[in-house]
């Protein structure tokens, strides 16, 4: 059976101006500048001349007068049983060129300022490719599991789930319950259900973080280098940021001082910090918390992926210490998969309602039916077993990456140590471009990210490789280092003293301060 074409809007047609008079012919040009500039496409039926003339409240003679001029010239065809549609005609091409170049030439408007910026941010956060050193791309053994399908299935076919009306903002009631419960054992956070905020992942809480607690001029801290996001969600809020150095022990708090003692709010990844991977001291932490105590200064703490910890004790989250300052950020994109864009804000009660109010203007809420999910997932002990299950599959292929990294790879490339997270930092020798280089690993089927691009001081102090391994098995990675091996040999960059070098029979895992090579 023939399918039936669907009957469209014409929208153009809502200008027509039935009191200037002589409407037949200002319908049968709508209709055939519809035509010629896409609007209306070949194959596409119109509305009946019934239809069309109870909709523009004319006599259906002037449309069925139409449809007969435009039949003669060949912009309609009629077919049985299935009324009056766009030509399906290679002419209708030339008909379109040529009304396009019928038009009055127009001068293309005035790009707002902010356009450029925002293109920029949307090629830098693009997502990349599944291929061998990507980021964030779960597959296999680190996948959530089977429970995981079924209860949704389960839980998706149950009133609780099913399509309502908007919610709290702040998100389902037991997946906020969940979370808290959660984050207090993992990660002594201290926190009751209210404080919680469910949002969209890492960079939306970023981002509300931004909004409430930030006006146009004020002064911020931000790592450097630093997660990409955090430094265009800050440019996109005129306020005047201050990069602090980061060293082997995290940010520099001295420094930060030093060069901007009356910052505002200073966002850091204290557990992990990132690209660099390494935890802030303890001293660090506890300086951090003075300078905002004396300063009534708010701190963001981005706790992207405090569980994935391979040895070792992990410190305790920077809320704990201070609940009063600190805005807590969590996500599931790093533990269960980032397509969930489902994270969390954990704000001081003062703040609670401002997070909800710039939640709702953002986009309501997050999916109710996928919050239920979740926190069923959570409240039955599933999330913690699948955070074991996940530690020891990301361990396994950690250790991997780093024997067939040590084996491989020239001694003129160094590792970053670090005990947690799923991207190891392969740092390259002075001078060399890294930027470059990840367009020649590209060539070649490697998804690298570049160290120096997230730097703002200029020159960058170091040049480097993020190395993802969280999405692909053990042999996948081995035989991944050998392709970068043989980029790097290939690279028109090495040159002279650097080919002489041996194997890296003596590369180990280093903790080399940024600013050094």
């Amino acid at each position: 059976m023939a399918r039936r074409p669907t009957t469209i809007a014409i929208p153009s047609l809502g200008s027509l101006d039935k009191a200037a008079g002589r409407i037949g012919t200002l319908l049968t040009q709508a209709l055939r500048d519809a035509i010629a500039k896409g609007e209306l496409k070949p194959g596409e039926a119109l509305p009946s001349t019934r239809a069309l003339a109870n909709s523009l409240d004319i006599a259906r003679s002037t449309v069925i007068e139409a449809f007969h001029q435009l039949h003669a010239e060949g912009y309609l065809v009629s077919r049985a049983r299935r009324g009056t549609m766009v030509a399906n005609l290679c002419a209708v091409d030339d008909l379109r060129a040529s009304g396009s170049r019928s038009q009055p030439s127009q001068s293309a408007p005035h790009l707002p300022k902010n356009v450029a910026r925002l293109a920029g941010v949307a090629s830098t956060l693009r997502p990349q490719r599944a291929e061998p050193f990507a980021i964030a791309h779960p597959a296999g053994a680190v996948a959530p599991d089977d429970k995981w399908r079924r209860l949704g299935n389960r839980i998706r076919a149950t009133r609780s789930a099913a399509p309502s009306g908007y919610t709290d903002p702040k998100g389902l009631l037991d997946l906020r319950i969940a979370i808290a419960d959660y984050v207090r054992k993992a990660r002594a956070v201290k926190c009751q259900p209210d404080q919680v905020i469910i949002s969209a992942g890492t960079q939306q809480g970023l981002f509300l973080a931004a909004t409430v607690l930030l006006s146009e001029g004020d002064f911020v801290w931000a790592e450097d280098p630093a997660y990409p996001a955090i430094v265009a969600i800050l440019e996109n809020f005129q306020v005047s940021v201050t990069r602090i150095p980061v060293d082997a022990q995290g940010i520099d708090i001295e420094q930060g001082v030093a060069a901007c003692p009356r910052a505002r709010v200073a966002f850091v990844t204290p557990s992990h910090q990132y690209p660099l991977g390494m935890p802030l001291s303890m001293t660090r932490r506890n300086a951090l918390l003075a300078w905002a105590r004396q300063n009534n200064s708010w701190i963001v703490e981005d706790d992207y992926d405090s569980e994935l910890r391979y040895a070792g004790h992990p410190f305790p989250s920077l809320q704990g210490l201070d609940p009063a300052r600190v805005i807590y950020i969590g996500t599931m994109s790093k533990t269960m998969f980032s397509s969930m864009r489902l994270g969390y804000v954990i704000a001081p009660p003062p703040l609670v309602d401002a997070f909800a109010g710039a939640r709702a203007l953002i986009d309501r809420h997050s999916p109710t039916a996928d919050q239920h999910v979740l926190a069923q997932y959570m409240k039955g002990g599933h999330f913690e077993a699948h955070i074991r299950r996940i530690r020891v599959a990301y361990a396994e292929r950690r250790a991997a990456l780093i024997a067939a990294l040590e084996r491989e790879l020239p001694s003129w490339v160094s590792l970053q140590s670090s005990d947690q997270g799923t991207h190891l930092v392969l740092w390259l020798p002075a001078g060399f471009d890294d930027v470059k280089f990840a367009g020649e690993a590209a060539e070649s089927g490697l998804v690298v990210r570049p160290i120096s691009s997230m730097y703002h001081a200029s020159p960058p102090p170091r040049s480097g490789l993020m190395l993802g391994f969280g999405g692909f098995s053990v042999e996948h990675l081995r035989k991944a280092v050998l392709q970068l091996r043989d980029v790097l040999d290939a690279s028109k960059q090495v040159m002279g003293d650097l080919k002489k070098q041996p194997r890296a029979g003596d590369l180990r895992a280093k903790r080399p301060a940024p600013g050094t090579s």
